[in-house]
């Protein structure tokens, strides 16, 4: 199935004599400037997708939002709202208005790309689909959020690596956070490491018939193309679900709440959760590959305790950290990956990055390793795309 988003249906206690500073509201629009230093000749297209007011859209170069119409079944061409983007050297500034939730940008080289719609949704480009349009176009996104919290920015490797792109924000004291800046020449070395280890690894590496290198899939795509063993992580969940029958595990999920704790233990194929005063509060049967690199079915993390320990689980499967260290999450990033059954997609990219961030899978924000920029009150963004 191609990617369709859908629209989706403390006190104070005590008094003081002073009162507590009050933070500035970020600004209306925010400016969001797109660096272009990739080294190409190509054309560079813009577009931006997002929700506000409750609505699927997108934005104009000037932050104004139209809301989508006229969708249809089977799905219709959307419109062109494609901003052009800066040449090699250059750069462009989009405005990003307040208010501007699940937002993305979108960096095509070359082509544009081709959106559809069906009612109340847009069908986004998803390459590792059959017969998707968009399959031999260089291009990728960042997602980002901008509300009364801030700004929340990244570059995700979620579902691809493609288009090298490091995000920032600068906040409106001019103190500026960077993430997702690849190594040097760590766009062919993140493709060459897939192709070395062969098999499924290898195959979710695709080029366009000019040679052009185009992406990587992450491995949960990799299962929705075809190319990646929806078997691969079998034998380790097995082990992890037999290491526990004997042995406890401990999960902590909230690292400023180092009390707050639950115990697991599996009996008849069920991993069981009880929390300190021994109340039962979760349980896991044994997740599938696709559950574990998608984090969800068997691992889906419903926004409560259950949903905090299953993404301490999935992180430590992705990382092969489970099974091996029995209190969990652990935050050392030496402990990542070091076994032969692991998510190897997210241990190159994470490799090839400059600060080891990335955003290998859907929980690799369990510790803080994931390539996002979050400013209170910034003055401004910047995507830079880099040489490749």
């Amino acid at each position: 199935m191609r990617k369709l988003l859908l629209l989706a249906t403390s006190a104070l206690l005590g008094l003081t004599t002073m009162s507590a500073p009050v933070q500035a509201a970020p600004p209306s629009q925010l400016p969001l400037t797109v660096t272009n230093n990739s080294g190409r000749g190509d054309a560079v297209h813009l577009y931006i997708t997002g929700i506000m007011n409750g609505r699927l859209g997108y934005l104009n170069g000037n932050g104004q939002f139209t809301p989508w119409s006229g969708g249809a079944i089977p799905p219709v061409p959307a419109p062109d709202f494609s901003i052009p983007g800066p040449g090699n050297g250059a750069s462009k500034t989009v405005q990003i208005p307040i208010n501007f939730a699940g937002g993305r940008i979108y960096m095509s080289f070359r082509d544009k790309l081709k959106f559809s719609l069906v009612p109340n949704g847009l069908v986004q480009p998803a390459p590792w689909a059959g017969g998707d349009p968009n399959r031999d176009i260089l291009f990728d996104w960042s997602e980002f959020s901008y509300d009364g919290g801030g700004l929340w920015l990244n570059s995700s490797q979620v579902d691809m690596f493609s288009v090298p792109h490091a995000v920032e924000a600068t906040s409106q004291g001019g103190a500026t956070t960077k993430r997702g800046q690849l190594v040097a020449n760590g766009r062919n070395r993140v493709f060459d490491q897939h192709q070395q280890l062969g098999g499924d690894w290898a195959k979710l590496a695709y080029s366009r018939s000019d040679g052009t290198r185009l992406r990587v899939l992450n491995p949960s795509k990799g299962l929705d193309a075809g190319l990646f063993s929806g078997s691969y992580f079998q034998n380790y969940v097995n082990s992890v679900w037999s290491t526990y029958q004997n042995t406890p595990l401990t999960v902590v999920p909230f690292q400023h709440e180092p009390n707050r704790r639950f115990t697991g233990r599996v009996s008849g194929g069920v991993m069981r959760f009880t929390n300190t005063s021994g109340q039962q509060v979760a349980e896991f049967q044994q997740p599938s590959t696709r559950d574990v690199l998608n984090c969800d079915g068997r691992l889906a993390a419903p926004n409560n305790e259950l949903g905090a320990i299953s993404r301490s689980l999935c992180a430590a499967l992705n990382r092969s950290t489970l099974g091996f260290i029995h209190t969990q999450p652990t935050y050392n990033a030496s402990q990542f990956y070091t076994r032969a059954t692991t998510n190897h997609f997210s241990k190159i990219v994470h490799a090839n990055m400059t600060d080891g961030r990335a955003y290998g899978f859907a929980f690799d924000d369990v510790g803080g390793f994931e390539s996002l920029v979050h400013e209170p009150n910034p003055r401004s963004a910047k995507i830079t795309l880099t040489g490749f």
